[in-house]
């Protein structure tokens, strides 16, 4: 890909304000630090609670079930409605759509945080993810229609370092608030905190968020979002409770009807489109250069990340005696990685890009490997583990942010929407596949017989991980052919 490719890319489709005012940069801007730090809350309550729950399992008496539900019943409401999220954004007004949503998830977030037993904290906890769903896609819309030019590829870099960043910095996060105990509450903050940040962010957003009030044709499609909704909970729904139940007849037949599920969504989308209606997610997104092998490989990067997060929390705090505070200080160096590539990858050559993220991957499998020889023995690995789980983040970030960014910069403003919806589902979903994946083959390893049961389980899971790191660095070979064109 050519500079110039990059610009005429992100400069396609700006709206009237963007194109006659003068260039605001990113870092001042507040409208892009009040979105993104609400994005910032949601990213990081994906991440915070995995840190929390040997804390909430004590505090709440929770089942293991109880505890899979409060960890993944934000992310199933999350990933259900997200798509939908980003289309209200376009009928109602994506700054309204966003508010909406921040309200929704900081009342709930207080909720959670003064909720008595785990069914309340496992309700508010979905109520969490529908306000997540309706804030988080706004915010690509609100970049792509407010920045322009270069401008717009620096505020993608910021985009991408959050959502990269957040799933980080929520172990790192959630170690320091549980830790702190602050007057007795345990795992309360973890929640509690982002009561004072949105509400801050509520009353600064009423004033440099656009009025905007949607746009002019755009329908919501209700027999595709009717189909869609219940396909992904079929699909998310067995992952969550999958390991806990057993993995029940149930959950496979629910799976089988997610696959079903898809197939009906696209013939329902496509008989839209032909009668002239305005699908859920319009063919012409998926056509995209690029856009679907991008969206295939973010979805492998989330699902590492996440997994391997979880994965490797559960040894750290399970196994090897660590508190809260030191699994979470022991991804600090990585959740540091990940931001700062957020932020540099922009400042090479455009041609580099597709080599970065292929790079990206490479790193991530050698350094896999690596972790996996440093902790099979049972020991804490030490200095080299540290070194190797922050060489292992940054390789994600080297990976993810070139990719995103990338790929932000082809989409038109006429389809930020809805490429945003199909982009933070595909994201939700790799989360949830991650956490299922690895946590399931982690938990399984773990109750064989051994001298170090949780060192093998952890060892088996890195090396997956490698392999899969691999796999993905094959399938982004294909972006550098591409933009060697």
């Amino acid at each position: 890909m050519s500079s110039a490719t990059i610009s005429s890319s992100t400069t396609s489709g700006v709206t009237r304000s963007a194109a006659t005012g003068p260039e605001i940069r990113p870092a001042d801007n507040p409208l892009l630090w009040t979105v993104l730090i609400a994005m910032f809350m949601a990213v990081l309550d994906v991440a915070v609670v995995n840190v929390a729950l040997p804390t909430i399992h004590t505090e709440l008496h929770a089942s293991g079930a109880g505890l899979q539900l409060a960890v993944s019943g934000y992310t199933i409401a999350y990933a259900m409605l997200i798509v939908t999220g980003a289309r209200l954004g376009d009928l109602w007004g994506h700054g309204r759509v966003f508010r909406a949503g921040l309200a929704l998830f900081t009342l709930a977030s207080l909720a959670c945080g003064l909720a008595p037993n785990t069914g309340g904290l496992i309700a508010f906890r979905a109520i969490q993810g529908v306000g997540a769903a309706a804030m988080v896609p706004q915010v690509l819309s609100i970049i792509q229609r407010n920045f322009d030019g270069p401008a717009r590829l620096r505020a993608t870099s910021m985009y991408t370092a959050v959502l990269a960043g957040g799933a980080a910095a929520g172990q790192v996060i959630g170690g320091l608030l549980i830790s702190a105990n602050l007057a007795g509450s345990t795992w309360r903050p973890a929640f509690l905190v982002n009561v004072p940040v949105g509400i801050a962010a509520f009353f600064i957003s009423g004033r440099v968020l656009p009025k905007d009030r949607g746009e002019p044709g755009r329908g919501l499609d209700p027999v595709g979002v009717a189909v869609l909704t219940p396909t992904v909970l079929a699909f998310v729904l067995p992952l969550v409770l999958g390991h806990d139940e057993h993995w029940p007849v149930w959950g496979w037949v629910l799976l089988a009807a997610s696959a079903v599920g898809v197939a009906a969504f696209a013939a329902v989308e496509t008989r839209v489109a032909r009668r002239g209606g305005m699908p859920v997610i319009p063919g012409r997104i998926l056509r995209l250069p690029r856009f679907s092998l991008s969206v295939t490989l973010l979805f492998v990067v989330m699902a590492v990340l996440t997994g391997g997060f979880f994965a490797v929390t559960l040894h750290l705090q399970g196994a090897l005696g660590f508190s809260a505070l030191d699994a979470g200080l022991a991804g600090a160096p990585g959740a540091v990685g990940i931001f700062l590539v957020s932020l540099w990858w922009r400042k090479l050559p455009p041609r580099l890009y597709p080599w970065l993220i292929v790079g990206g991957f490479v790193l991530v499998a050698a350094t896999s490997f690596g972790l996996a020889a440093d902790l099979h023995t049972g020991t804490t690995g030490g200095v080299t583990r540290w070194i190797l789980q922050a060489l292992n983040a940054t390789g994600l970030g080297v990976a993810y942010s070139p990719l995103l960014g990338t790929m932000l910069a082809r989409i038109p403003v006429g389809d930020a929407a809805d490429a945003s919806g199909v982009i933070s589902t595909a994201t939700q979903l790799a989360q949830v596949t991650g956490i299922a994946t690895f946590g399931t083959l982690f938990l399984n390893l773990l109750a064989q017989p051994g001298v170090h049961p949780s060192a093998h389980a952890i060892a088996v899971m890195l090396m997956v991980s490698g392999c899969i790191a691999l796999l993905g660095g094959v399938l982004a070979v294909r972006l550098t052919r591409v933009n060697g064109r």
